[in-house]
């Protein structure tokens, strides 16, 4: 290598959008710094680039109160003067689903094709981990290389700074770490001592980092900076002080291209990165505002789970797509998903904010479900010339024959209901008789009020014998004289289904596999200490004693021939805040509600606890017991497949000599799924909001962190995380909602088999947790059940059959994690995976389309592997496979 090494200077700012301070503060001085930028970029020709965090929707936030600047940030795009892209926001790749990790980079990516240009850097500078998927979604939006910070071990970068990065699915692509971050250029100077003491230091750990290449990166930046007019000047002076290094002014692309021009670097790093030694990571931020975790993955579900398929089902039938809706929740969501932002760990007002635009989305999520739901049902009713009818949507491409839940109104207190014919099963869970109120009709008079009878609304399960692959079903309601059958209190302390038995006995839940007679004693308890820590991490305190939530008390058994229920009651004392255990003072009475629930037909105990809490400065975990005798490894859920975490870091015991800046405890995010198997047993959760857990090995228990509780953003020298606090390094900001003092609402179920770990067997169960059907009853009693029952709204379709199919697949291995509109608005988006380590074929059976194309993420059509069934038709199915090779062949 050459004594003389090029130094690449780019010149950038991280943009965040919220944090200490709010949205609004954000927008206002994005303003002022991209005129100023501009400015520069457009009168001063020696500076060549600045690149500008590879967020869109900063330039969209931009042009909404410039827009007349439209065609100067066009040209300056397409003349690589300025970068943008790839992201809408930079989003946090482990707190939210992988579909909207996905979603977040379509929008960016076509977004920034077309200003001219989308950075072609999988650039992710300060995302507190990375997901194991991000190098195959990386490079199926045609991004050549990939730069970011956290989630490297030092000594997995020692020599080479430069490393191919590889997915679960063998998909790899050129990688470069920020060692430093993507600051140390941030004060850029040639003034003598600032070059002596900071940067030569720098550059002399960069170069000797960088064994195969004399190309190195200094990033110069740093969050919400101006553009520092005087780099060019300052470039040009240091390379006239023959420091032994060349500095030129440049860009993320030019950089990586230099760099990787005719060097073979030999560096591999496989899966995710979650490595907390030079760069924090925040672990346990995940735990933090629980309520944002819980909101945000009940809209995601919403729209990928029921909305988007339910819409193409819509479509299909002749009515509108709703993408203008869609474009709008999608960007909701994805300003909260950044990094600090989904994290929660934010002053409250920033926080506030994004719950109000995760509710904003949720409803409107609603809204367009209860829409498209009410459109359909009115034009089968209309064919079949009966009123009295419900609808089950199901949104997965298998036929299925689950149990679902369907509000019935109905003016008789008793009914019944049919299919084709034949009378379909079902178990009333509740039943309630509402008064009708008054109308008001308007006579020559005057105004007249009317009393409006009494009627009925009724939850119920329904057991259908077949749901339509991707398409609906419908059933009658008619009245019947006949006794129906309801849930009912028992004196037993036992529910269960063909599948699974629960039974309370001597204060403890056991749970019995009733097909294997497997069973585990003691299932759930709960683990309470202090949370000494603050929004970005929980710390334990100093002599805190863990308190074991144990006692137990049976509320409740009730039955019926679907569904089944048992309710139990936990209850402690425990001191009130952090005084308080510091103390040793127990003081406060704090109770679990859990209800445990068993569905005819399912594998897992469903399982939810309800806690009003009003305890300050704590953690909760769930700790569910295993049968798995000290489990050595962990199995959860990352994209398309499982992640394999060791219980234990063997870089623990001596974190702090080697100078880690977190504690590198074995804590771990998750998707939907954690798991602990051995040969012949596994037992699973399937969790539903809950983004962190922990597997205790000695005494084999899945540690399930409810909600942890804190009134600080930011705090100096935790117990995990020495040193300064996060972030803002010189004021501690009161977070008082970050206590949690409110209801919340925990679920999960609990799976458990007589065999090894198999992918395929939990990635259906958690499909079948999730859920994948929307039901909806056609009438005119009540007009309050969903969000625009109440309003007069047009029927564009006026007749539909009564049962539908339109997309479905063979294979029980494969999955399907979207079904959407295309981009361009023609034709339909599949996207299948494979879980398994097997490769796959599968056959497809669709109406959708007469032609369809194997496509990229970016929607671009693939054409070394494309499949294009007919040539010519108006509909198009486009599809993508991710994870282990599908063959594909359609009907």
């Amino acid at each position: 290598m050459n004594k003389n090494k090029i130094v690449h200077v780019v010149a950038h700012s991280h943009w965040d959008h919220e944090w200490y301070f709010t949205i609004e503060d954000s927008n206002i001085l994005l303003i002022r710094n991209l005129d100023y930028l501009l400015d520069v970029l457009e009168t001063k020709e020696s500076f060549t680039s600045y690149s500008f965090d590879g967020q869109m929707s900063v330039i969209e936030r931009y042009l909404d109160i410039r827009p007349q600047n439209k065609a100067r940030v066009e040209k300056l795009i397409q003349d690589r003067k300025l970068f943008v892209g790839p992201w809408y926001t930079q989003t946090d790749s482990l707190l939210v689903k992988t579909e909207a990790v996905i979603r977040n980079l379509l929008y960016g990516y076509k977004m920034g094709e077309a200003f001219g240009h989308s950075m072609s850097i999988g650039y992710s500078p300060d995302i507190f981990g990375q997901h194991a998927y991000l190098p195959a979604i990386y490079k199926s939006f045609n991004m050549a290389h990939s730069i970011f910070q956290r989630g490297v071990y030092n000594d997995q970068v020692k020599t080479d700074l430069h490393f191919n990065w590889t997915s679960p699915d063998n998909q790899s692509i050129p990688t470069n770490n920020i060692f430093f971050g993507y600051g140390p250029g941030k004060f850029l100077s040639s003034e003598k001592n600032y070059v002596e003491t900071r940067l030569l230091p720098i550059l002399d750990k960069l170069a000797a980092m960088n064994t195969h290449t004399d190309v190195l990166l200094l990033p110069a930046g740093g969050d919400q900076v101006l553009v520092r007019k005087d780099f060019p000047e300052i470039i040009e002076e240091l390379n006239a002080m023959n420091l032994g290094y060349t500095f030129v002014l440049s860009d993320y692309e030019t950089f990586m291209k230099d760099a990787w021009a005719n060097n073979p670097f030999p560096n591999e790093i496989s899966g995710e990165l979650l490595a907390c030694q030079k760069s924090r990571i925040h672990n346990t931020c995940r735990s933090e505002r629980y309520d944002i975790k819980r909101l945000n993955y009940i809209v995601e579900n919403k729209i990928v789970n029921i909305l988007e398929p339910l819409a193409i089902i819509a479509k299909d039938a002749g009515l509108e797509y709703p993408q203008p809706w869609l474009d709008i929740i999608w960007k909701k969501l994805f300003d909260s998903h950044a990094h600090n932002g989904i994290g929660a760990s934010n002053s409250d007002d920033a926080n506030h904010d994004i719950v109000v635009r995760l509710t904003s989305a949720l409803r409107m999520t609603d809204d367009l479900i209860n829409l498209l739901k009410k459109q359909i049902a009115k034009a089968i009713s209309n064919d079949s010339e009966n009123e009295n009818i419900a609808v089950l949507f199901h949104t997965n491409p298998i036929v299925a024959q689950n149990v679902a839940k369907l509000v019935v109104f109905t003016a008789e207190k008793t009914f019944k209901m049919t299919a084709n014919g034949e009378e379909v099963p079902f178990s009333v869970v509740h039943q309630e008789e509402l008064d009708g109120g008054r109308k008001i009709i308007v006579t020559a008079n005057g105004e007249k009020e009317v009393a409006v009878p009494s009627y009925y609304r009724t939850e119920v399960f329904l057991q259908n014998k077949e749901i339509p692959a991707l398409g609906y079903t419908t059933v009658q309601i008619k009245p019947t004289d006949a006794a129906m059958n309801y849930l009912a209190t028992t004196a037993t302390s036992q529910i269960e289904n063909d599948n699974i038995s629960v039974q309370f006995d001597d204060g403890k839940i056991n749970l019995l596999n009733k097909k294997t007679q497997n069973h585990i004693k003691n299932l759930i308890q709960f683990e309470n200490v202090a949370d000494a820590g603050d929004s970005f991490d929980f710390s334990p305190l100093a002599d805190d004693e863990t308190i074991y939530i144990t006692s137990t008390n049976l509320q409740t058994v009730e039955k019926s021939d679907l569904y089944s229920k048992m309710t139990l009651k936990h209850t402690a004392t425990i001191p009130k805040d952090l005084d308080a255990r510091i103390a040793k003072n127990r003081t406060e009475a704090f109770e679990i509600l859990t209800e445990i629930e068993l569905i005819d037909g399912e594998e897992f105990a469903r399982i939810r606890h309800k806690i009003d809490n009003h305890i300050k400065d704590h953690r909760v975990r769930a700790l569910i017991k295993t049968n798995v005798e000290k489990p050595q490894f962990s199995y959860a859920d990352q994209g398309y497949s499982l992640m394999k975490r060791s219980v234990t870091n063997p870089y623990l015991n001596n974190w702090r000599e080697d100078g880690f800046v977190e504690a590198p405890v074995p804590i771990y995010p998750l998707e939907n799924i954690v798991a602990v198997s051995e040969s012949q047993k596994t037992v699973a959760l399937l969790v539903g909001g809950m983004k962190e857990y922990e597997v205790l090995p000695a005494s084999a228990e899945i540690a399930l962190t409810l909600f942890r509780s804190n009134g600080l953003l930011g705090k100096d020298d935790l117990m995990w995380r020495p040193g300064r606090a996060s972030g803002i390094n010189n004021k501690a900001v009161p977070t008082p909602d970050g206590q949690m003092l409110e209801e919340m609402v925990f679920e999960y179920a609990v799976y458990m088999q007589d065999k090894a770990l198999n992918a395929r067997d939990l990635f259906a169960q958690s499909n079948a947790f999730e859920g994948h059907i929307a039901t909806y009853q056609l009438q005119s009693l009540n007009t309050f059940e969903e969000r625009l029952e109440r309003f007069e709204i047009d029927y564009p379709v006026q007749q539909l059959p009564a049962h539908t199919s339109l997309f479905e697949i063979d294979n029980p291995n494969i999955f399907m994690s979207t079904c959407k509109q295309a981009w361009d608005g023609e034709g339909t988006i599949i996207r299948l995976f494979n879980p398994t380590e097997n490769d796959e074929k599968v056959r497809l059976t669709t109406s959708l389309s007469d032609s369809s194309w194997l496509v990229s993420l970016a929607e671009r059509k693939n054409r070394q592997n494309r499949r294009r069934i007919h040539s010519h038709s108006a509909k198009r199915l486009r599809y993508n496979f991710t994870r282990r090779k599908i063959n594909c062949v359609q009907n």
